[in-house]
């Protein structure tokens, strides 16, 4: 079958390698689409993954076979490569590790097949059932739409707040449909064309260019000299937590979702003042991405308006789209059709 293999830093290499086949308790799925993530665009940049890995954990197939002991699923049932609930001791060290730390623990020696391969093997309690209606596209965008949701989830925001978003990446995009969908009024922050029109396009209030305007000063303006009441740092860039906190209302609070991999600047004794609350948000527990299947099913959540005309492209196409994310302009979603 062919696959991707993460050969060394800013290197792929697609080839062949052997079909994986399904053990006890297992399944063994098909790969319809797989969408690229901004974590494993990190372990490409920084040579955080190991040589020979299969990268990719945001995907939609079809079972294809079932090893024994295998019940409750069948041949053809469509399915998300993740959200189900972890048996008792099998939690990830994300969830269970007292000192979990991503930078040095985030890849790990595993070099198990994922999702950018036309197959990949999963213990069978882990993939979700895909509700009727939604496309393979969609379905694959499930993994950072639980990012999303678990975030809207973590924080403080209460129905009619207003709420910023600093980046209208993939991952800013969901989090301002999620706050939406939660009941909030949504201010984005974003410079990039292709993204600040996909803002306005799920129903931002307003989407501000920073290099246009403060986005600070505009976000205040527009809440009536008091600023936000959540703010949302999807961007993760050396000014984007800081100007967070400048934005926030007093008592207001901070959601850092982006994953920022070099030091922040800060200056807290310009917002401390205002008591401010601050909270990190990370992937997603098994309910947000059950929740966010029932948001992309209802139309709560617009996959659509992640994409582009170029958004869409095959595996043998990695190697150069990886390349280009490493300095992402307008880019929306990216997703590989297998």
């Amino acid at each position: 079958m062919k696959a991707a293999l993460y050969r060394s830093k800013q290197l792929f290499e697609v080839t062949d390698i052997p079909k994986p086949e399904p053990g006890a308790g297992q399944v063994l799925i098909k790969v319809n689409r797989s969408a690229v993530c901004g974590t494993d665009v990190h372990a490409f940049m920084y040579d955080l993954a190991p040589s020979g890995s299969v990268l990719g954990h945001e995907f939609a197939g079809v079972i294809s076979a079932v090893g024994p002991g295998v019940t409750r699923w069948k041949e053809d049932d469509r399915v998300v490569g993740g959200g189900g609930k972890w048996p008792v001791g099998e939690e990830p060290p994300t969830k269970s590790h007292p000192r979990y730390n991503y930078r040095t623990m985030g890849f790990s020696a595993n070099t198990r097949t994922r999702g950018y391969a036309e197959y990949t093997v999963l213990d069978d309690w882990a993939p979700l059932p895909i509700p009727d209606g939604v496309p393979d596209e969609a379905a694959a965008l499930t993994e950072p739409c639980s990012v999303a949701v678990h975030a809207v989830r973590r924080s403080s925001l209460r129905l009619g707040d207003t709420v910023g978003v600093f980046g209208a990446g993939p991952i800013g995009l969901l989090v301002a449909q999620a706050a939406r969908a939660a009941g909030a009024q949504v201010i984005v922050s974003e410079p990039a064309p292709g993204r600040s029109d996909a803002a306005m396009a799920v129903g931002a209030m307003a989407v501000i260019d920073p290099f246009e305007q403060d986005p600070v000063e505009r976000m205040v303006e527009l809440t009536n000299g008091n600023g936000p009441d959540v703010v949302f740092d999807c961007a993760g860039l050396k000014n984007t937590l800081q100007q967070a906190f400048d934005a926030v209302r007093r008592a207001g609070q901070v959601v850092l979702v982006a994953v920022p991999w070099e030091p922040l600047p800060l200056l807290p004794a310009e917002w401390m003042a205002r008591e401010i609350d601050f909270r990190s948000s990370w992937g997603g527990l098994p309910e947000d991405w059950k929740i966010s299947l029932n948001l992309l099913a209802n139309g709560k959540i617009s996959a659509s308006a992640l994409m582009s005309d170029t958004s869409i492209i095959t595996l043998d196409e990695i190697q150069e789209h990886f390349e280009a994310l490493m300095s992402p302009t307008t880019q929306l979603q990216t997703v590989i059709r297998m």
